[in-house]
C-alpha cells in the first residue's frame, strides 16, 4: 500500500479531507521524531514502540579497492510492533 492509498483510506474512514489527514500524519511524525531526538521512546498502545538505538562503530571494507574505513557510531530509530499488531497482520495474511 502506498502513501497516497493510506491517506485516501484514512480520509474515507474518518470523514476527513486528504489534506487534513496529511497534516495529521505529518504532525504525528514530527511529534514522534521530536521525542526520539530527545532520547525518549514512544509507545502507542496496540500498535508498537518507537525507540532510538545506538549502532556501535565498525570497520568496513570497500570491495572494489580493499581499503578499510572506520564507520562512526550513530543513532538509528527502531520500531517494534506490539503483539496485538503482529496478530492482526497474521490474520490478514491468512485471509488472503
Amino acid at each position: 500500500m502506498k502513501s497516497k492509498e493510506v491517506i485516501a483510506e484514512l480520509a474515507e474512514r474518518m470523514g476527513w479531507t486528504s489534506k487534513e489527514v496529511t497534516e495529521m500524519l505529518s504532525a504525528l511524525g514530527s511529534a514522534i521524531g521530536t521525542k526520539l531526538m530527545e532520547g525518549d521512546s514512544v509507545n502507542l498502545s496496540s500498535f508498537g514502540q518507537f525507540e532510538v538505538r545506538k549502532k556501535m562503530e565498525r570497520i568496513s571494507v570497500n570491495p572494489t579497492n580493499g581499503k578499510r574505513y572506520l564507520v562512526p557510531p550513530k543513532l538509528v530509530p527502531v520500531f517494534k510492533p506490539a503483539s496485538v499488531m503482529k496478530g492482526r497482520l497474521k490474520e490478514m495474511e491468512n485471509n488472503e
